[in-house]
């Protein structure tokens, strides 16, 4: 995610607007670091939708750079798969505290 933001900031002349594509960055990224407090609480379904918001900010911010850095987007394209995978593990946990 470092790689790829730092491409785009590089680049950042040929973004459209600039402060969308940063604000979304930075959302996914305050999802993050929050994401880890909110699982180990055990709260499960909260967590989820953290993880989706993550998802969704993360592949948005994809879209928004591709035509600026296609290499920084496709460097966030396996994080969006670890996400996925991460997330069918909290659906995991979730059914078990059912």
């Amino acid at each position: 995610m470092g790689v790829s933001v730092s491409l785009v900031w590089v680049n950042r002349g040929g973004l459209g607007n600039s402060n969308l594509v940063f604000g979304v960055f930075i959302a996914q990224l305050t999802l993050n670091l929050l994401w880890p407090q909110v699982f180990n609480s055990a709260s499960y379904a909260v967590s989820l939708i953290m993880l989706l918001g993550m998802i969704a900010f993360t592949a948005y911010y994809a879209v928004l750079i591709y035509d600026v850095s296609q290499v920084a987007s496709m460097l966030v394209w396996p994080y969006i798969a670890w996400m996925s995978f991460a997330s069918l593990i909290n659906v995991a946990y979730l059914w078990e505290a059912i």
